[in-house]
């Protein structure tokens, strides 16, 4: 699912804004930290960011995640789309197709 690494990365900023944080990753970026994290909180905060049930949870929620969260996970998307090899670009639309 290609939605998983976003919502790690934002589940991660969710977990590294909390005061009992303790663990960090280098997934995602500032931008969807900045922009998602309210979303996460609201849609899919029930959930542990590593659950796979998180990333459905952003799928069912496409619609009503905030413009700036779409924005967001779209540009992290396409900039990992092209840090990655090309065998793996062609199949990797599908989730953006996926998206309610």
């Amino acid at each position: 699912m290609r939605l998983k690494p976003i919502v790690l990365a934002v589940a991660t900023a969710v977990v590294l804004t909390l005061p009992a944080a303790a663990q960090q990753t280098k997934r995602g970026n500032e931008t969807l930290k900045k922009y998602c994290t309210g979303d996460y909180l609201t849609y899919c905060g029930n959930l542990a960011p590593d659950d796979p049930a998180t990333d459905a949870c952003f799928q069912k929620n496409w619609k009503k995640l905030s413009e700036n969260c779409r924005r967001a996970i779209d540009a992290y998307e396409a900039e990992q789309e092209q840090n990655a090899p090309a065998k793996n670009r062609q199949g990797s639309q599908g989730a953006r197709e996926r998206r309610g």
